[in-house]
């Protein structure tokens, strides 16, 4: 055990007491925090240029509102404020409204086409004549239609709906013989609060149900979750390379000498294992000061701490032991590269289901996900900290197959690491390294 300690001590040491180490620990925040920085600036950085696109309007009775929406749009609603040096953040909509010929309709929207293509438009809409029917069969007559050559650029199609659609449902309800302002007026839409559950306080006084934090209830334990996904990765990746390097160098062999080869690899688990802590301990500190700092400190999910750190932990010597495998079975990094992307791809799966998770926590689904020892640690985290939480046998349940799992996988890549650590010339198969299991 001693020499389990001094192996674990000695590759911690080796890991946070490099540069590397400390620039690597500012450096991610400083780029998370660049990007969303960067996203706060360029918010209202937007081309302010004028936007110039065609109706064609088939009823003769939608492009004027069109038109007159446009103009209350770009007298209100693309400036900063109410001062009047205000800063334009938005571009003006100018409308050109084309009268309809006795072309044939494809001839006519060919014709817009190749105006759009020699920039004398951004776009065209056509309105089809039989839209005010609601029964009018699906046909170009019954459409509208809205035609760009660049389809990623979907602020004009989307501020259409709105006026188009208000002046089709007027015309309805006027050929109905209904006053389209008591219709508005009776279907007003009325908001659905979201709030939590209605509680008693320690006196037993009924206390007013809060208003629920969508956007916390996500976001945070998405990043708690990033995090062990980055701890997990940043703690056992480094094994692979440290004992390819070691195996490449021949420096194994010499301590092979004064280390059995199982606990050689044992103690750079554990040593891995305090670095992941290390970091987690440096994030998870910093995030409580900042939610502190900002009066958010009920945002911080105390309560799942301690899961976190016991899932973690395990997590790395799951992963450690399968990464250290790879290193000594292989000869060189690019075969080390093969075998790394399956064992990746398994760290990064929960990532493929974390938002199902998030809104049906308490799902088949979730809890069979969580339950699969590959994904417990970030899926488990992840139920915890959403409400209303899960119950203790699930977590107890995940931590006993995790750590089954872990046993498994140390024991497996002991057997692993003895033989390959001192084969040189050339990698072993998989098929090979399960015959290192089975047969020692």
């Amino acid at each position: 055990m001693r020499k389990v300690i001094v192996v674990a001590v000695r590759e911690y040491q080796a890991a946070v007491k490099t540069k590397a180490f400390i620039i690597s620990l500012v450096a991610l925040p400083l780029l998370w925090g660049g990007l969303f920085a960067v996203q706060m600036l360029l918010k209202d950085k937007v081309d302010t240029k004028d936007k110039r696109f065609a109706v064609l309007d088939y009823t003769g009775q939608i492009a004027g509102p069109i038109v007159e929406s446009a103009q209350k749009r770009n007298a209100k609603n693309i400036y900063e404020g109410e001062d009047p040096a205000r800063a334009q953040v938005a571009p003006r909509y100018l409308v050109t409204v084309i009268e309809p010929t006795n072309s044939d309709l494809s001839t006519t929207t060919f014709e817009l086409s190749e105006r759009v293509r020699k920039n004398d438009f951004m776009a065209f809409v056509v309105i089809g004549p039989d839209v005010f029917q609601p029964d009018a069969p699906e046909s170009a007559r019954a459409a509208i239609t809205y035609h760009s050559n660049m389809p990623t650029y979907d602020d004009i199609q989307k501020w259409l709906r709105e006026p188009i659609n208000d002046r089709i449902r007027d015309l309805r309800l006027k050929a109905a013989n209904l006053d389209p302002a008591i219709v508005a007026e009776v279907t007003k839409r009325v908001a659905v609060q979201n709030l939590g559950l209605v509680e008693k306080d320690a006196q037993g006084n009924i206390t007013k149900a809060e208003k629920t934090n969508e956007l916390a209830n996500i976001f945070v334990p998405m990043g708690l979750m990033m995090l062990m996904v980055m701890v997990i990765t940043v703690g056992a990746t480094p094994l692979m390379q440290s004992v390819l390097e070691e195996k490449t160098l021949r420096i194994a062999e010499v301590l092979l000498g004064s280390v059995p080869p199982f606990q050689l690899m044992m103690g750079k688990l554990i040593g891995m294992v305090g670095v992941s802590l290390t970091i987690a301990t440096v994030y998870l500190s910093a995030s409580f000061v900042a939610v502190h700092q900002a009066g958010l400190d009920h945002l911080f999910p105390r309560h799942v701490i301690w899961w976190f750190v016991v899932f973690q932990a395990f997590a790395v010597l799951m992963f450690g032991a399968l990464f250290i495998s790879v290193g000594a079975a292989v000869t060189d990094i690019k075969e080390a590269q093969s075998l790394m992307m399956p064992l990746m791809l398994m760290i990064m799966s929960p990532l493929f289901i974390w938002l199902n998770v998030v809104k049906e926590p308490t799902s088949t689904m979730a809890l069979a996900a969580s339950l699969f020892p590959p994904a417990t640690p970030m899926l488990m985290t992840l139920r915890l900290v959403v409400p209303p939480g899960v119950p203790l046998w699930q977590p107890m349940l995940g931590l006993a197959l995790m750590v089954f799992t872990t046993i498994v996988f140390v024991f497996a890549a002991g057997r692993i690491f003895r033989v390959g650590i001192l084969m040189q010339g050339k990698g072993a198969k998989v098929s090979e390294m399960f015959r290192w299991v089975f047969r020692g």
